[in-house]
């Protein structure tokens, strides 16, 4: 698979099994969706260094804008298809605000 449906069948799979719809993105109104995937990217890139993300008693990255119980590193590569599926969630969440703010007022 190429990088794009890596990404496209974790979003997917995040909706599906995860429960994230929606709904719930559109709560998440102070970037906090485009904060996660800098937490994943950046972590994948400082694994180069030889930092074990996945160590025991590793701390989430700083910038994770969330509990510990919901930091969960993985591979370079997994981390990275994270963090694209976390900037689809978010670019798919400013699209539907925008549609939301272009429709006129409804008049009753």
């Amino acid at each position: 698979m190429t990088g794009a449906e890596l990404i496209a069948a974790e979003r997917q799979r995040v909706l599906d099994q995860e429960d994230y719809t929606s709904e719930h993105d559109d709560s998440h109104v102070s970037g906090e969706l485009a904060q996660a995937a800098i937490a994943y990217a950046m972590t994948a890139y400082h694994t180069r260094a030889g930092w074990d993300p996945t160590a025991a008693n590793s701390p989430p990255n700083p910038w994770w804008p969330w509990e510990k119980q919901f930091w969960k590193p993985d591979t370079p590569i997994r981390m990275l298809v994270k963090a694209g599926s976390l900037i689809a969630a978010e670019i798919d969440r400013l699209q539907r605000k925008a549609d939301r703010q272009s429709q006129p007022a409804n008049k009753s």
